[in-house]
């Protein structure tokens, strides 16, 4: 359990280290946005095929197929139903706010909503991952989300500083993201705990939600300001990077 939230607790600060950058560079162009969010859905990519729904496999036995193909779709799908029922942004970027306090401060709070509901699938997929009992393959998958949450937290900065916050509440804010991540790993870590007959179907799960965001979410923002070739080449490089960690640390 304590290495479980040493993980959490990396796992979510990885997002307030982005964040810190993120204030030293303030003006960042959509293309190096697109590049870096890329790199982070190549990260993600790698760690839901190769951490999570391989094994989810591996696990399910006979019906092994079936249980992670429901999984898949089931995390999915549970993603979409949050996305409908909860009010929220996707990108802050370009948006029309007006000047007034009331009127920004609700923008701000939708976008921050949505990195929170990025975030949570995230951390529980960190969590399902020591549910297994494989520890390294378990650290791989914290670590490659980490990875990703460095430049994610980067990329929030600017939109909220431009939107009229202060750097006070925007740090707090990113940091209220990492914290949504980390509960996410407790949450993912005591479900499989509880019963360990339901650890395929919580992995497939798990993959599901990261492939949902990186599909619905990532790759539609990154392909959007015309970096689309830099964008699939950083994507590229990010599944390489977490492909090579599994292959040296496995």
């Amino acid at each position: 359990m304590e290495m479980v939230l040493i993980t959490a607790l990396g796992v979510g600060g990885a997002t307030v280290i982005g964040a810190l950058i993120g204030f030293i560079f303030k003006e960042m162009s959509h293309k190096f946005s697109d590049i870096i969010l890329s790199f982070a859905a190549g990260v993600m990519l790698a760690a839901a095929v190769l951490g999570l729904i391989m094994p989810s496999l591996e696990y399910g036995g006979t019906y092994g197929i079936v249980i992670t193909v429901l999984g898949i779709f089931a995390g999915a799908l549970c993603l979409n139903l949050i996305d409908k029922l909860v009010p929220h942004l996707h990108k802050l970027v370009g948006a029309d706010i007006e000047d007034h306090n009331n009127a920004s401060l609700s923008k701000v709070l939708l976008f921050v909503l949505a990195i929170a509901i990025h975030n949570l699938p995230e951390g529980i997929a960190a969590g399902v991952g020591f549910g297994s009992g494989d520890t390294s393959q378990a650290l791989i998958i914290a670590g490659g989300i980490a990875l990703q949450n460095i430049p994610e937290g980067m990329v929030i900065i600017a939109p909220m500083l431009a939107a009229g916050v202060t750097p006070k509440r925007t740090f707090i804010c990113a940091m209220l993201t990492g914290v949504v991540e980390v509960i996410g790993t407790l949450v993912g870590y005591l479900a499989v705990s509880f019963s360990t007959a339901i650890l395929p179907f919580a992995l497939a799960f798990a993959g599901g939600t990261m492939l949902y965001v990186i599909s619905d979410e990532m790759i539609p923002e990154t392909h959007a300001h015309g970096s689309e070739r830099g964008a699939t080449y950083a994507l590229l490089v990010g599944f390489c990077v977490m492909l090579i960690s599994d292959v040296l640390l496995g």
